[in-house]
């Protein structure tokens, strides 16, 4: 047998095919995390001014002038109102300027991200000393001192997509890797939804209870967990059913190479570009991130749109993963002869 040989039988066209696809995935995991993290600047940041009247609009067009664009500046009514237009999420920062004396206010809310509301600081120290004013900084949803850089939110949703995709991957290819049957695809869903269960209570414990990294709901935060293992286990089954095992592959690509990066887990989403501000929202790792914030440290405000994203992605994978099984029932197929499990035996559960 000829080299040539050898190898076409070491490795198969479909070990070749996948292979290639693998590499695919590691470049654009590259490219994914670099492109969005590599070089994280403020843009179109929905930031709030309250200013005496003569004075305030003059103060917007100013901030919205500033090169780069980093703020989105609007004017705010009062004090109160930029404070409750934060902790509802609708701005990240507003500067309260003071009609008698030279120094003013910044409200920030390291909550959100302590890198966006230290550039915040860094830029609005600089742009008041230009007009000989300082500023001092009021954290209006401060962080935790156990949440370093408030980055615990996002590593607690990353675990709980990690742990997703990796059991509906387990239950994938544990008997073959397309569901051969209806009966197999609802005890591959309730297995499913047990384990996300598991996984959010156990995950809100850890991150509460145990390490004390993030204040906020524990029964919040373990429903969410719930929801994201849920929604990422059942988006995999969908596509490995639609696929095969490639669709493992692809739901490494968008809960993974798509969506930890755009997440707004290490930089907030008003510091990244313009492509993964737009993506992040819309999948697992971004919603569940903003939700895990907001039940942390914004009252539970602002989580129906994510927690709708959410349950978009499980209920459709759900339907995807059950509506593919009927191409099989009672564990024949479409000739109606009994599907073989990888053993040589009748379809196994």
């Amino acid at each position: 047998m000829t080299f040539v040989d050898e190898v076409k039988n070491a490795v198969t066209p479909r070990a070749a095919l996948l292979v290639i696809g693998v590499l695919g995935l590691q470049l654009l995991f590259i490219a994914s995390y670099v492109g969005a993290l590599h070089k994280p600047k403020p843009t179109d940041v929905a930031f709030g001014v309250v200013a005496p009247q003569q004075m305030s609009q003059q103060l917007v067009a100013q901030l919205d002038g500033l090169p780069g664009g980093p703020l989105d500046p609007r004017t705010v009514s009062s004090e109160a109102e930029a404070r409750e237009q934060i902790m509802n999420r609708e701005i990240d920062g507003a500067l309260i300027v003071s009609p008698q004396g030279r120094t003013d206010t910044l409200l920030v809310a390291s909550g959100g991200g302590t890198v966006l509301s230290s550039a915040l600081e860094r830029l609005l120290t600089q742009v008041e000393g230009e007009q000989e004013r300082t500023v001092r900084t009021v954290d209006v949803a401060p962080a935790s001192a156990d949440d370093f850089d408030g980055l615990s939110s996002f590593y607690l949703v990353v675990g709980w997509c990690v742990g997703g995709y990796l059991c509906a991957s387990i239950l994938a290819i544990s008997a073959g890797t397309k569901p051969a049957n209806r009966q197999r695809a609802v005890i591959r869903t309730s297995v499913m939804a047990l384990y996300a269960i598991a996984g959010g209570i156990g995950g809100a414990a850890i991150i509460g209870p145990v390490l004390g990294a993030l204040p906020g709901s524990f029964w919040g935060l373990a429903g969410l967990g719930a929801l994201v293992v849920f929604s990422v286990g059942m988006t995999t089954l969908a596509l490995e059913a639609l696929t095969g095992i490639v669709g493992i592959g692809l739901a490494v690509l968008i809960i993974v190479v798509a969506g930890n990066p755009s997440a707004g887990g290490a930089f907030p989403l008003p510091m990244l570009p313009d492509f993964w501000r737009a993506i992040g929202p819309a999948l697992p790792p971004g919603a569940g991130t903003w939700v895990a914030r907001s039940i942390a440290y914004f009252r539970g405000n602002a989580v129906t749109g994510p927690l709708l994203v959410l349950s978009a992605w499980a209920v459709a994978g759900t339907a995807l993963t059950l509506l593919l099984s009927m191409r099989r029932r009672d564990g024949r197929d479409d000739k109606g002869v009994e599907a073989p499990s990888p053993s040589g035996g009748s379809t196994a559960v």
